[in-house]
């Protein structure tokens, strides 16, 4: 299973190869429970951070200042692919809440 998180980091797609996880706890002896909402948090971030960047090269290439016009679509789909990403992890999440909340006791 791959894991989207990673993935939605501009510039991700540079290696397929997965990255090392830490095995440890955290030094402080406990279990680091917002490890799970900072990931969100990142990846929204990162999200908004590649559509600010194919805003400013749209505006690039609509004034004629862009370098390249394969900057622009790297760009662009860059942001599009990390917003159906995100839809896509929300939509699992939500699915996997409904499955919980339909669980028989």
């Amino acid at each position: 299973m791959i894991n989207p998180i990673p993935a939605i980091a501009p510039g991700a797609i540079q290696s397929a190869r997965p990255t090392a996880r830490p095995t440890a706890a955290p030094e402080t002896g406990e279990q680091d429970n917002g490890n799970f909402a900072s990931a969100v948090g990142n990846a929204i971030d990162q999200l908004a951070a590649a559509d600010t960047n194919a805003a400013e090269a749209a505006r690039a290439a609509a004034t004629g200042d862009v370098a390249s016009v394969g900057e622009f679509m790297v760009a662009a789909t860059e942001a599009q692919l990390t917003a159906e990403l995100t839809v896509a992890v929300r939509n699992r999440a939500v699915e996997a809440f409904n499955d919980i909340m339909r669980m028989q006791i």
